[in-house]
């Protein structure tokens, strides 16, 4: 018999602004903690070094972390320009040196060649497996792989600051998969200077602002309490990017139990993936087949 898993059957998101110095593990371990949760995850890892918008899912709201993964997010970063590293951030050794700086304008040229559909080498130091084995642990051990290039969206890659000849900050929108020390490692060798990232802070993640985050020392100071609570946001806000189509009160069993069922929905298309409310709740994901609605996964009440 299955182990009972302890804590509460709470529900929802809390958006954590990632302090630098720990990592996404440790921060969706410690909001399980401070809420008591059953479950919990995360929608997208950061780099222990990086801050930023964490969007942390409880209970019934990890059905819908795929859906804030593959949404669209930004990164500040900043650009240590004559520099490479092993690591392709500040963390690692440097392996390589330029004396050359570029001007602005050379910067924003070569900046074009990394937007829209591009193709990226994940860094040495990733998370990549390499035959079932971590590469940042190959890496570790002075093993040099040849990492096979992945494709990546990038929205828009902009110059927005030159504090000094050695640094650039650059802000970046773009899907999933991406690395974005990648992004800076590859712009240094278009630009024959060679670079690293100094410092990355995501600002947004799908429907998530940092801004609306609260900070990890605040979910220590609330840990436990009703004031803590009230920073979830619903489950449906990771539905956001779905339309919408308002569930009959007698489909509701059926849905739930996986079943099609008959669903109210205006400008949406035959065969479109949706998300299907009875009186502002979510009650399933599935698949619109014009006036029905076939689930592919279900929401606890």
């Amino acid at each position: 018999m299955a182990r009972k898993r302890k804590g509460r059957d709470v529900s929802g998101w809390l958006v954590v602004d990632k302090p630098a110095g720990i990592t996404s593990t440790a921060v969706v371990n410690k909001v399980r903690w401070a809420l008591e949760a059953k479950k919990a995850g995360h929608a997208g890892t950061l780099d222990p070094e990086a801050t930023g918008v964490l969007a942390v899912a409880l209970g019934e709201a990890t059905k819908t972390v795929p859906y804030i993964t593959d949404a669209l997010k930004a990164y500040v970063f900043t650009v240590r320009l004559g520099q490479a590293t092993n690591t392709d951030d500040a963390e690692g050794e440097v392996i390589a040196t330029s004396d050359l700086r570029p001007d602005d304008d050379a910067i924003k040229a070569a900046l074009g060649g990394f937007v829209g559909d591009i193709m990226q080498v994940p860094p040495q130091f990733s998370a990549v497996k390499i035959d079932g084995q971590r590469a940042y642990k190959k890496a570790r051990d002075g093993e040099e792989m040849e990492l096979a290039a992945r494709p990546l969206w990038v929205e828009e890659l902009l110059l927005v600051d030159r504090p000094d000849p050695d640094h650039v900050i650059l802000e970046m929108t773009c899907g999933k998969g991406g690395y974005v020390r990648a992004i800076a490692r590859d712009l240094g060798e278009a630009l024959g200077c060679k670079a690293h990232v100094k410092s990355l802070r995501r600002i947004w993640s799908g429907p998530f602002q940092a801004d609306d985050g609260i900070t990890l020392d605040q979910v220590d100071a609330l840990a436990r309490t009703p004031e803590l609570d009230a920073h979830l946001q619903p489950l449906e806000v990771g539905l956001s990017d779905l339309p919408e189509v308002r569930c009959l009160t007698e489909s509701v069993a059926k849905l739930r139990n996986g079943n099609p069922a008959s669903v109210i929905a205006s400008n949406v298309e035959y065969g479109e993936e949706v998300w299907a409310s009875y009186e502002g709740k979510a009650i399933a994901v599935g698949t619109y087949r014009g006036g029905e609605m076939q689930p592919s996964r279900v929401f606890v009440g």
